[in-house]
């Protein structure tokens, strides 16, 4: 069983490496679901010793429906990962009807080369994930990161296991959204290849003075004086429940 954390600072890329996790997929913009790091986190990533990188490759958020723009800008940031010595890139590209866009999806994989490529959860948002399995293997991806459709990747157990029969063998199936030490067996039971999660902790801001009078982020649930990052009692309890 391989483990993944989704990472958005080169500290946690430390962390990860300290807790003993596989590999990190590197991201930046965790509020919108992670996109495209910056060129000097992806450098500082790769000079983590001992763990295997994956960088995201999302030039925005919300949906997952590209302009020929918007396509360019990813294969010129495959191209930028791979010179950086990136082990893998995450990406995922889809039609405005629901299906996984073949075409392109094959382009930016043979961009990618010999990097491994994942084909990250826009996958869940497809209209029938058996079909997407099929296309997401005729386009040459290594493995699937997906919560089985759902919210969560509790919800979607049942559509992981059906998800790791129809592969059979014939690409990965990372299960992940909500994974944490309280459910890992369960969802490793699927025999889903990989785990994928967060770990999300929080460190509270060094700043003695604080503007009550202004916000920069304005979002609620959304904390002014905390930075997100990897907690490592989180990471150990769910390597440490995998081994059971």
């Amino acid at each position: 069983m391989k483990t993944e954390l989704c990472a958005y600072s080169v500290e946690s890329c430390r962390t990860a490496a300290r807790a003993g996790v596989d590999r990190v997929e590197l991201c930046a913009s965790p509020w919108e679901g992670g996109t495209t790091p910056s060129a000097a986190s992806i450098r500082g990533a790769r000079r983590v010793e001992g763990i295997r990188l994956q960088v995201m490759i999302r030039p925005r958020g919300g949906d997952f429906c590209y302009t020929d723009d918007e396509v360019a800008q990813m294969a010129e940031e495959i191209r930028f990962a791979r010179e950086c010595g990136a082990d893998g890139v995450v990406l995922g590209l889809l039609t405005p009807e629901g299906e996984v866009d073949r075409v392109r999806t094959a382009c930016l994989v043979a961009e990618a080369g010999a990097l491994e490529v994942t084909f990250h959860r826009a996958f869940d948002m497809t209209r029938d994930p058996m079909a997407a399995l099929e296309t997401v293997i005729a386009c040459g991806c290594r493995r699937i990161l997906t919560s089985g459709g759902s919210n969560t990747a509790v919800e979607g157990i049942a559509t992981l296991g059906e998800l790791v029969t129809r592969a059979a063998g014939r690409i990965e199936i990372m299960a992940g959204s909500g994974v944490n030490a309280a459910n890992a067996r369960q969802l490793a039971a699927t025999g889903v290849d990989a785990l994928h999660f967060s770990a999300r902790g929080w460190r509270e801001s060094r700043m003695h003075y604080r503007n009550p009078k202004v916000s920069m982020g304005g979002l609620d649930g959304v904390p002014e004086y905390a930075t997100l990052c990897a907690d490592e009692a989180k990471i150990r309890e769910i390597l440490k429940a995998l081994e059971r």
